[in-house]
C-alpha cells in the first residue's frame, strides 16, 4: 500500500475510522526535513500491510494540522481505535518511525 493523501473531508473515514493503526504525516512541500522523511515513508508504506501511512499538507489542511496542535513539522501522529496515542516531531531515521507506530 502507499502513502495516502488525506485531508479534512476524508480524514475521519481514513484516519479516525480504521480498523489498522493509522501513522499520520503532517509536512509541507517547502520543509526539507519532511522532503527528507518522505522516501522512508514510502517505502515502509509500500512492504507493510499492519498499518496505513497518511499525508497531511499543513499548508492546504491547516484545520487539521491546528486541531490536532501541530506546531512543529514533520510532525508524525500515531492512532489506533481514532484516538491518539503516539507522536514524534523532527526528522527521524526509518527504524524509528516503524517502531513509533508499532510500538
Amino acid at each position: 500500500m502507499s502513502v495516502i493523501e488525506v485531508t479534512k473531508s476524508n480524514f475521519d473515514e481514513v484516519v479516525l475510522k480504521s480498523d489498522v493503526p493509522v501513522l499520520a504525516d503532517f509536512n509541507a512541500g517547502w520543509c526539507g526535513p519532511c522532503r527528507a522523511m518522505k522516501p522512508m515513508l514510502d517505502e515502509l508504506a509500500e512492504g507493510n500491510a499492519d498499518y496505513r501511512i497518511v499525508s497531511i499538507d499543513i499548508d492546504a489542511e491547516d484545520e487539521l494540522a491546528d486541531e490536532y496542535d501541530v506546531t512543529s513539522i514533520p510532525c508524525l501522529v500515531v492512532f489506533k481505535g481514532g484516538e491518539e496515542v503516539n507522536r514524534s516531531v523532527g526528522l527521524i531515521p526509518k527504524d524509528a518511525i516503524a517502531e513509533l507506530v508499532e510500538g
